[in-house]
């Protein structure tokens, strides 16, 4: 009786975690979708909004490390649910702030809420994964990009009917922090062994992180370098419509998304490993394709390709990371700091590399970093942490069956 308790305990967690995620990313949905009405507001030039927009990613940067220090306090499910509620609610700082220095503050503190209660959410879900005894995670972050297209779909409606932003974001915050602290209740609440030492407030990423950290390097900058730069790729070097040019973006990440909800299935019958590395080709694939062609129907596909390919590739990363040490919240962090990293830089060196060369040689680059993925997926082998594999989890035997 005690087993089957367990079970289904796990599975309410797994219900319970996906909805963290998808929460999480509709606040990053509803947030992008009225960037141009925080331009326009506070009279920003394109640098100006550009400085702004480097500002969370600092933010979560310098605070990820402190998650670890939160979970160990309070406990996983306390740290969660509290963490999330003040992500959600920070969503509505940025369209009260009321010149460029109060916007920029205000980023950082959504940044930094971002960062922990990431960390504190993946660290729950490598521990359901545990316990579940299958891959989820890829599922997981398919769920936060799903959350983050539909709230967006809402902030596209807001911004056409005009509908004042400070407004939307403050109601979306309250909102989005009541469903946040409701979605929390099925969590594991897991806390560390009473004679566990409690980890820095900030420390350098272990070295066990490092490996996988780079490998989720190379995924986030093919990731940003798509998202800030294919729209500006199909323009300027295929030709494309700007019509055209704006649904690149669209498609990106609409297969991506589909690719993380899918990915689970992939890493059950292939392997991390060889999970990442059938990915890092698909995405080396379309980036030839890319910088092969000045055509924006052959380019189009090869942008699709890259977003497929990268998509199981940071899931995995966390849940290897998860398992390196340990302390998964720590270990986490670390890889979490990397990854926030690649994406803080990539979009800029893509636009340095293009202001010297071309873009096609920014996208070459992007495709040599693919092709890394491929050589360093062996970081991402599914070892256990000692000790920690199957409370609750169903047998594989007995689940083909």
């Amino acid at each position: 009786m005690e087993t089957v308790e367990s079970s289904q305990q796990v599975r309410r967690a797994r219900i319970r975690i996906a909805l963290v995620f998808a929460v999480h990313g509709a606040v990053a949905g509803s947030f992008v979708t009225r960037i141009p009405w925080l331009q326009q507001h506070l009279g920003l030039s394109p640098g100006q909004l550009g400085l702004a927009l480097v500002a969370p990613a600092v933010g979560a940067s310098l605070a990820m490390p402190l998650a670890g220090r939160i979970v160990h306090r309070y406990g996983a499910l306390a740290a969660v649910r509290w963490l999330l509620v003040l992500w959600c609610l920070s969503l509505a700082l940025p369209a009260l702030a009321g010149n460029l220095p109060l916007l920029t503050l205000a980023l950082l503190v959504y940044g930094a809420t971002s960062g922990m209660s990431d960390v504190a959410m993946n660290a729950q879900g490598v521990e359901v994964e545990q316990r579940y005894g299958r891959s989820i995670m890829s599922g997981l972050h398919g769920m936060w990009s799903a959350g983050g297209l539909l709230a967006s779909g809402f902030g596209v409606l807001a911004a056409h009917q005009q509908f004042d932003a400070r407004l939307q974001l403050a109601l979306t915050a309250g909102v989005l922090a009541l469903a946040g602290y409701a979605v929390c209740g099925g969590l594991l609440d897991v806390r560390p062994e009473p004679e566990a030492e409690a980890p820095p407030r900030f420390a350098l990423p272990p070295r066990s992180a490092l490996a996988i950290g780079l490998v989720g390097f190379c995924a986030v900058f093919a990731e940003g370098a798509s998202m800030d730069w294919s729209g500006v790729y199909l323009r300027d070097v295929a030709g494309a419509s700007p019509s055209v040019a704006a649904a690149c973006y669209s498609a990106f990440a609409a297969t991506m998304t589909v690719a993380r909800l899918l990915g689970d299935l992939a890493v059950q019958r292939l392997g991390a490993v060889r999970a990442v590395r059938l990915g890092g080709s698909l995405a080396t694939a379309g980036g030839l394709l890319v910088i092969a062609t000045d055509s924006a129907a052959a380019a189009i596909p090869g942008f699709a390709l890259i977003g497929i390919g990268i998509a199981v590739v940071v899931p995995l990363a966390f849940a290897a990371a998860g398992r390196s040490g340990g302390d998964p919240s720590r270990s986490i962090a670390g890889v979490a700091t990397i990854t926030y990293t690649s994406g803080l830089v990539a979009p800029a060196i893509v636009g340095g590399i293009a202001q010297a060369t071309s873009l096609t040689v920014s996208f070459t680059v992007v495709t040599a970093l693919t092709a890394a993925m491929v050589l360093g997926a062996g970081a991402l082998r599914q070892d256990r942490r000692p000790g920690q594999a199957v409370a609750g989890a169903v047998p594989e035997d007995a689940r083909a069956h």
